[in-house]
């Protein structure tokens, strides 16, 4: 069955709503099949926004402010990361740039991974319209299993 399980996080508690699922998962897998959690970050903000009367103009972020915001990334997933080892499962963690839905799909390929788990924040209508679905995307355009969650209690 799946022996990698991919699980994108964002930082928040909706993103981390597959969690409890994923540990379910692999409690039931195990001994019979290991089973390796990957926890994924994408970083996406490659610039900040300096307002100036009306309008505001991207500022790139410097090498050094990407490399502190990656390394915050990596202490919020070491920090998941603890609380599934706590429960017996193997995780690594990764922490990587770019778009998140094609991060998601390029990872789940190099991790050789059997099923990416994944929250989805259950925007629909016009909101979604507006900001997309990285959820969406990668149902659309991975190659692998996908188990998605709602986040409980967020509006639509």
């Amino acid at each position: 069955m799946y022996e990698r399980i991919l699980v994108p996080l964002d930082g928040s508690e909706v993103g981390e709503a597959a969690l409890p699922y994923v540990q379910e998962l692999a409690a039931s897998l195990e001994p019979k099949t290991k089973v390796e959690v990957i926890l994924l970050q994408v970083v996406t903000m490659r610039a900040h926004y300096v307002a100036s009367g009306d309008l505001a103009t991207p500022i790139p972020y410097t090498e050094k402010e990407m490399e502190q915001i990656r390394d915050r990334a990596k202490g919020y997933l070491d920090e998941v990361a603890q609380r599934l080892r706590s429960k017996g499962i193997t995780v690594k963690t990764k922490v990587s740039t770019g778009h998140p839905a094609e991060e998601i799909i390029k990872a789940a390929e190099e991790t050789q991974a059997g099923l990416v788990a994944m929250s989805t924040h259950g925007r629909s209508g016009i909101s979604r319209w507006a900001l997309g679905s990285v959820t969406d995307k990668v149902l659309r355009e991975g190659k692998v299993a996908i188990l998605t969650v709602r986040a409980p209690g967020k509006a639509k």
